[in-house]
This record gives C-alpha cells, sequence and structure tokens, in this order.
C-alpha cells in the first residue's frame, strides 16, 4: 500500500472510477492522505499518475503514462540557475501567449506543465532527455529559435529510400 499527500484532492476524486477501473487499484482517502492499494507495479503507475495530476496535468495526460508507457520527469528551475528573477525564467519557457510550450510541445511530442518552479514532463523514455534539455537551455537564457532549431535537427528522419534497386 502506497500513501500520497495531495493538494488537489477533488482532482483525484472526481476520476476515482476511472483510476481504479484503468489502474486494476483500491483508491481511498483519509483527510489529503491518499492510499493506493493493489499489485505493486500497479501501485507504481497509480503513484506516478497521480503524481502528474496533483502537478497539475489534465486526467488524458497523466493517464498516458499507463496506456502510453510515457513516464513523469519534474525538474527544479532552481537546479539551473543562479538568477533571483525565476518569474522571467518562467515567462521564457511559456512564451507570449503559451507559445514556447507550445511549440515545445509539437516538436518533442511530449506534455509539459508549470507549477511553482517546477516544470513536469510527461513523454516517451526516448523522447524525454530532449524536452529536458530544451527547457534547461531555455532556463540558462537560449534563445527560443536555436532551441527549437536544435530540436528539429535531433529529430527522427524517416527513412524513404535504402537505394536497394532489384
Amino acid at each position: 500500500m502506497k500513501i500520497i499527500l495531495s493538494e488537489k484532492l477533488p482532482r483525484i476524486l472526481q476520476n476515482k472510477k476511472r483510476l481504479e477501473k484503468e489502474l486494476k487499484i483500491k483508491i481511498t482517502n483519509r483527510g489529503k492522505e491518499v492510499s493506493i492499494s493493489g499489485k505493486p507495479e500497479d501501485e507504481y503507475i497509480g503513484e506516478k499518475i497521480i503524481d502528474a495530476l496533483n502537478f497539475g496535468f489534465s486526467f488524458s495526460k497523466a493517464i498516458s503514462i499507463k496506456k502510453e508507457d510515457f513516464i513523469l520527469e519534474i525538474l527544479n528551475i532552481k537546479d539551473y540557475t543562479s538568477r533571483e528573477d525565476l518569474e522571467r525564467v518562467r515567462a521564457r519557457i511559456i512564451g507570449k501567449e503559451g507559445k514556447t510550450l507550445k511549440t515545445l510541445t509539437e516538436l518533442t511530442e511530449c506534455f509539459f506543465e508549470l507549477k511553482d518552479n517546477f516544470v513536469g514532463i510527461i513523454g516517451a523514455p526516448e523522447k524525454i532527455k530532449n524536452a529536458q534539455d530544451s527547457i534547461i537551455s531555455l532556463i540558462k537564457g537560449s534563445k527560443q529559435s536555436n532551441v527549437y532549431n536544435r530540436l528539429k535537427k535531433s529529430q527522427e528522419k524517416p527513412i524513404t529510400d535504402l537505394g536497394l534497386k532489384g
């Protein structure tokens, strides 16, 4: 049995039935404590999904941890900068009207969420490294265009012709 402290208890309780059905676990709560019981691997995935919901991800994005075999990574902005004006750093990550985050989502095929001084990322294990590197580059002051260009270059190119003629 795992016990998780939850600040977003209503979100979890609202989706309790769906979570229990999808994850094959039993969820109970006492105050802000959420208890998960089930098979150890189901408990682990349940814990990650509840962490994602607590962080602020929507239910559909959080449940992709189970459905798509995605992982959740959380970066602390303070680990990568000594700047005091963290509002400005967060603003760089979000971009004008959310454009930077939207572009990063398209290029990395990962989901992003900001909460306080943390950035949450949900994505495929092979894609999450690029997403983390991009966020870290933005935190350290790289231009958005440079980050986008590096992401475009690192994307896997589809193989169209092997040059074999029969």
